[in-house]
């Protein structure tokens, strides 16, 4: 029999990363294999130098992210896509569980990561997996603010006055643009999808100290230049979820989320589309059937669909829940 080594959906090793707010609800939750009682992030689709992504299944299993958009190019991520990026995958999936909450902070656009660190910029969302009854998130800020009444709340330890605080639930989705000020607070699970780049300026954070009993880094004057400091309206994307169908949640320069929620089996086709796509399962489990592969997904992993796959069936196991991402 012909062996065949023709793209096929690939899973990925997650990279497990302690913080010092994180948790035990990735491990409990999703099975990440883990001693810590620490991970806060589970960056579990990556091609950032450092943290390269392995496959995890197949023919392909060992071999990394970037090695393989080295070697199957625009048939992996999509020509236009490889033609804009070349071996840098453009996205960085996670899983974020926040058992406390996280410094307030914000991210600089593409031209100021570019000038300043040779770095993408950072536009995210956050898809609300969990949250506690008291779950809030920090989007913007409540009024319009100028640059002194920043810095002086700052300075006088009062910034949280000027920050909008968001009660959230699960489903809930927020974009956030380079530029907002945020935070994810105790007690709240997220999916991030974000542009592939590690740069994060820390506004504030409460006076924590590591295991050394030093404060973090701030990064103030890096901040200054790139906050938004207009008052956040309706940080929450509306959406009214439908069973069997696509969902749309968020679209944006750098990606395209759907909601897919199934309990009986949909085709996707994307012959149309110049780019991968990758799904987060976030309930359930499935079979992913395409060409000659038929590849089981469980609750908590994610998946690259190659660019080169036109059309793949999704055969749930009951109810699934699945966050479906590309590039547009």
């Amino acid at each position: 029999m012909k062996e065949d080594n023709s793209l096929y959906p690939l899973k990925f090793q997650p990279i497990l990363k302690e913080k010092i707010w994180g948790g035990t609800k990735l491990k409990k939750l999703f099975n990440k294999q883990t001693d810590s009682d620490k991970i806060g992030e589970s960056w579990e689709l990556s091609g950032f130098k450092g943290d390269e992504s392995v496959v995890s299944n197949g023919f392909l299993a060992g071999n990394n992210l970037t090695e393989l958009i080295e070697i199957y190019m625009g048939d992996l991520v999509g020509d236009k896509i490889f033609e804009e990026f070349g071996l840098t995958f453009p996205l960085l999936f996670k899983l974020i569980d926040a058992n406390d909450d996280l410094s307030i902070q914000v991210h600089p656009d593409d031209e100021t990561a570019a000038l300043r660190h040779n770095s993408l910029g950072k536009t995210e969302m956050w898809y609300v997996i969990d949250a506690e009854p008291d779950g809030e998130l920090i989007v913007g800020f409540k009024n319009d603010c100028s640059r002194e009444e920043y810095l002086k709340a700052l300075e006088e330890e009062r910034l949280s006055d000027l920050l909008k605080k968001v009660p959230v639930r699960k489903g809930d989705v927020i974009f956030i643009p380079a530029g907002l000020v945020h935070a994810i607070k105790k007690g709240v699970l997220v999916a991030e999808i974000q542009e592939s780049s590690d740069l994060t300026y820390r506004i504030y954070d409460y006076k924590r100290t590591d295991e050394h009993g030093k404060e973090r880094e701030l990064h103030t004057e890096l901040a200054l230049d790139v906050i938004n400091f207009s008052a956040t309206k309706n940080p929450k994307v509306a959406y009214e979820p439908k069973v069997n169908a696509v969902t749309p949640l968020v679209s944006c320069d750098y990606f395209t989320t759907n909601l897919l929620l199934f309990n009986r089996t949909i085709i996707r086709n994307y012959s149309s589309l110049d780019s991968f796509v990758v799904y987060m399962c976030l309930e359930g489990n499935f079979i992913i059937e395409c060409e000659n592969h038929k590849i089981l997904v469980e609750k908590g992993e994610t998946v690259l669909i190659p660019a080169s796959l036109d059309e793949v069936s999704l055969i749930p196991n009951g109810e699934v829940k699945l966050l479906e991402v590309f590039i547009q």
